[in-house]
């Protein structure tokens, strides 16, 4: 199952294809008792799907036959047993992928000439993503961060090795320090290329970052390199050769402390623009605002959901799940909008935007 949304994959799903392209999403369940309804969840919906393709004229048997073929190998691969709190499936002749997201999604099926993947935006700005970057004479590894982990990244040639076999053990020993490593011209260049391939990484997908080492791994990194001078620098060895889970333990309290400076600097704009009267607030006005491209910042709180409808025309109006004409993912709607029009998005804490119900912004002009 995929979790991470590059730049690159996005554009790459975004692509029309033949019809039909078969978009399916179903809420899923981290724990017991409420994970003992998705493999049924996920069976129906998926069986949904196949009730759409077999009653659309606009879909040739072999067509039909080709997508069904493709859910049925999606539906294998899903993983249940570490599911999040969303899945998607997409399929369209001879292809198929599954996305776990952490962000609940609605319950749908959607045929069209192009996948449905704004959910998987709104999950990804969701998880406020980052980038840590282990480093050692030896080894440099990129690890790509969410809400609640991290996973080894291979973009940009990473994980980048050199053998330490001709180190000049004999002058190390004269020297009488292990940092001494870090005197060697081989660990320099080293490391002035790993700086020079995230560099590279960043240009891509720029996000926040964590770097990790031996705090003589981390001097030399600053003294030749440059994109890593301005990152969170955490002082931490043996993380390039380490496991997932023990660089987030050692990444998660920064993590969570920027979050919370982050929050807070969200608040004041969001104050600042109250008293400007360059503020949005609620579902309908933030809605119109970023049709228009108005926004320049976007604050969700992280578990607000509503569904509405336009059937009023200009004005969104709260509507029953399962209505014929209901919106169940306005917001992930919302935030897809913003960020393709260069506004920031921000997930904030429940409760934090008051009156404003759940989804506020601050506007350009």
């Amino acid at each position: 199952m995929e979790h991470d949304l590059s730049p690159a994959t996005l554009s790459e799903l975004r692509r029309p294809r033949p019809y039909p392209a078969v978009s399916v999403l179903t809420p899923t369940h981290r724990r017991e008792p409420d994970n003992a309804q998705d493999p049924v969840r996920l069976r129906n919906v998926v069986a949904e799907a196949k009730k759409q393709l077999e009653s659309d004229p606009a879909v040739t048997r072999e067509r039909r036959s080709d997508v069904v073929h493709q859910l049925d190998q999606a539906l294998a691969e899903v993983d249940l047993a570490h599911a999040e709190d969303g899945l998607v499936i997409f399929a369209a002749p001879g292809e198929h992928q599954v996305w776990s997201l952490a962000r609940a999604v609605p319950e749908r099926v959607v045929l069209s000439d192009t996948f449905l993947t704004r959910n998987l935006v709104s999950a990804q700005a969701a998880e406020r993503p980052f980038w840590v970057l282990s480093v050692s004479a030896d080894r440099v590894t990129l690890w790509s961060g969410g809400t609640d982990r991290v996973v080894e990244d291979h973009s940009g040639g990473f994980p980048m090795t050199r053998s330490l076999e001709n180190f000049d053990a004999e002058r190390q020993e004269r020297i009488g320090d292990m940092p001494s490593t870090f005197r060697d011209e081989g660990t320099r260049h080293f490391l002035r290329e790993a700086d020079a391939a995230l560099g590279m990484v960043l240009r891509e997908q720029p996000r926040p970052l964590y770097v990790t080492g031996e705090p003589a791994a981390l001097s030399l990194l600053d003294e030749v390199g440059s994109v890593t001078k301005e990152a969170v620098h955490i002082p931490h060895g043996g993380l390039a050769h380490g496991t997932p889970e023990a660089v987030w333990q050692a990444v998660r309290p920064m993590v969570a402390a920027e979050a919370r400076k982050g929050t807070d600097a969200v608040a004041r704009e969001l104050e600042s623009a109250r008293s400007r009267k360059a503020f949005a607030a609620g579902v309908d006005e933030v809605w119109h605002s970023a049709r228009e491209g108005r926004l320049r910042l976007l604050a969700v709180e992280e578990n607000y959901r509503v569904t509405v409808s336009d059937v009023l025309g200009d004005h969104l109006v709260p509507a029953a799940s399962g209505d014929l004409d209901a919106r169940e993912d306005i917001v992930d709607e919302i935030v897809e909008q913003c960020l393709e029009t260069g506004a920031e998005v921000r997930f904030v804490p429940d409760g934090m935007l008051g009156d404003a119900h759940g989804i506020a912004g601050v506007l350009r002009y």
